[in-house]
């Protein structure tokens, strides 16, 4: 059995190593070796501490932005929307990231971490009342699922080095 509560404290060792699953599956999955050794090489000690304090920060203001699945084997996916004093950077609710084990996939438990995103975003204060993501267009899989809830193309991005 799985259940999605809010991040807490002890969370941090296991939200990084599914974090770390996140990063190096944009990497090979979706962009070939020059993308994957961009995305594993920038994973050092010191990102890990920057980001696990940029969570804590998120959290402190919004409990409800990070939130973990968790099974009796520990954690196994999160999602994270980011919190509202930063949903002006869309104008609306921003889903910053969803991830599965991939030992729990096809379980459901990505349906309920977006559940608990979608109730999150509601109780923001948003200019617009919309959810956005990034997500990568050779990422077929995630395509799917966000298209299974009603996700449609809202612009491109764009991006290019500093």
């Amino acid at each position: 059995m799985v259940r999605v509560r809010p991040y807490a404290d002890g969370d941090a060792d296991e939200l990084w190593t599914l974090k770390r699953g996140f990063e190096t599956g944009l990497g090979t999955g979706t962009g070939g070796d020059e993308k994957a050794a961009k995305y594993e090489a920038k994973l050092t000690a010191e990102y890990r501490r920057e980001y696990v304090e940029w969570v804590e920060r998120c959290v402190a203001e919004n409990p409800d932005c990070v939130q973990v699945a968790e099974s009796d084997g520990g954690v196994v996916g999160y999602v994270f929307v980011l919190p509202e004093s930063l949903a002006y950077i869309w104008d609306a609710a921003v889903l910053n990231e969803v991830y599965v084990d991939p030992e729990h996939r096809g379980t459901g438990v990505a349906d309920d971490l977006m559940d608990a995103a979608l109730e999150a975003a509601r109780g923001m204060d948003l200019p617009l009342d919309r959810m956005v993501l990034d997500v990568d267009t050779e990422n077929d899989r995630a395509q799917a699922f966000y298209d299974r809830y009603g996700f449609s193309h809202w612009g491109e991005m764009v991006a290019r080095d500093l």
